[in-house]
């Protein structure tokens, strides 16, 4: 593997974004790619056969996604060199499948996830997106451990 033309970050607002961003940004350098900052919003909690609501909860709905949208293309801005080239996505959907269906769709050579550290306990009884990516993935896979104290 000479060549990264695509970066893909999957981020959560609860990781700290600045950590997997410096690697990104770094192998973005080197191998003159894109970098794609993906966030998954949940989906809709929409039953089959009843109505999606009333419209104010649609509105609020929304305006939460549009926010986050902005706050994706301020990491961008904030945490990626101006000279690399790189989108923000926020997409809706189940988070695993959703992050594997937009890296096969964008060509993504590389995809890079933080990992929560936690204890062995925790990590048996409670599987982790990250861990369940790894399993997943057809391509390869950068995890950067996160500290969360």
């Amino acid at each position: 593997m000479d060549t990264l033309k695509n970066i893909m970050v999957a981020v959560d607002f609860n990781d700290s974004i600045g950590e997997l961003m410096v690697y990104a940004e770094g192998l973005a350098e080197k191998f003159n790619s894109k970098i794609w900052v993906l966030h998954v919003a949940d989906p809709e909690p929409d039953f089959v056969g009843y109505e999606p609501g009333p419209q104010y909860i649609r509105d609020i709905k929304a305006e939460e996604y549009r926010e986050e949208h902005q706050n994706l293309q301020e990491v961008c801005k904030n945490f990626i060199n101006e000279d690399i080239e790189s989108e923000a996505l926020l997409i809706q959907g189940s988070t695993v499948e959703t992050v594997l269906e937009e890296a096969k769709k964008l060509n993504i050579d590389l995809l890079i996830v933080g990992t929560h550290k936690h204890s062995f306990l925790h990590n048996l009884l409670q599987e982790s997106v990250s861990m369940e990516l790894i399993k997943k993935a057809e391509i390869p896979m950068l995890t950067i451990p996160i500290d969360e104290g």
